[in-house]
């Protein structure tokens, strides 16, 4: 099989700090206009209002996505007490609010304890996840809620960095497929005020870091030389699987 040298050139991987309101499929748009990049792929959605590293794949690297997406996660991020919303991040409408003066720190602690660990997390409505088919998130436009089955993941760690009711701050470290928001949600739960997820930032993927991973701004002022330049080449990706 012939090798397009150009398309080989092209080849792997581009670390991105994804700004707030973009989707991630912006950032991948975005890449395949100005470059002019055939193949461009992503490695884990990130929410629009969630910022941080997206592992974009170029060329045929992009066949290595389902590999580098299975890696586990860290992430920071603020969870916000006594408020619950339909999509358990701040993307939607307030469903419920509670009071919080009760709530001590060492409540607060307790309860996100009981995440570390192998655990079972129903994913939410406002979600990519498929039943028959169909993304839930679709089903949930349509005012619709229906039963979805628990999936297994697993939480390596989840420390909380600051707490100050009814904002606390947190870090945690998770296996593919985890949804952050819906941890903030079953912490509120468990405290009886509710919760949702108000910030995230995602900082590492596998052996990734957002540490010197390009800003949209930067890539937007790149000519096809620097892209290239900051790319990690396809020959390099082995030692980060």
């Amino acid at each position: 099989m012939t090798i397009d040298p150009k398309e080989l050139a092209e080849s792997g991987v581009l670390l991105v700090d994804k700004p707030e309101a973009w989707t991630s499929h912006d950032v991948v748009n975005c890449i395949r206009r100005r470059f002019g990049v055939r193949k461009v792929g992503h490695c884990g959605t990130l929410d629009p209002a969630a910022t941080g590293l997206l592992v974009i794949v170029l060329g045929k690297a992009t066949r290595l996505s389902d590999k580098l997406s299975g890696q586990d996660k860290s992430y920071a991020g603020t969870l916000r007490l006594g408020v619950e919303t339909f999509s358990e991040d701040r993307d939607s409408e307030v469903t419920a609010t509670a009071d919080t003066s009760q709530v001590t720190a060492v409540a607060v602690e307790a309860a996100a304890a009981r995440f570390v660990g192998t655990i079972e997390q129903v994913p939410p409505m406002v979600s990519a996840v498929k039943v028959q088919g169909r993304p839930l998130y679709k089903l949930a436009r349509q005012g619709k809620t229906i039963a979805r089955e628990a999936r297994t993941l697993t939480i390596h760690s989840l420390k909380l960095t600051r707490i100050a009711i009814p904002d606390v701050d947190f870090e945690i470290c998770c296996s593919k497929g985890t949804y952050v928001r819906t941890i903030c949600a079953d912490i509120g739960r468990i405290l009886g005020c509710g919760a949702y997820l108000h910030c995230l930032r995602r900082l590492r993927s596998g052996r990734f870091s957002v540490e010197g991973a390009a800003t949209m701004d930067e890539i937007k002022s790149w000519e096809r030389e620097q892209l290239l330049a900051r790319m990690i080449p396809l020959a390099q990706l082995f030692g980060y699987l």
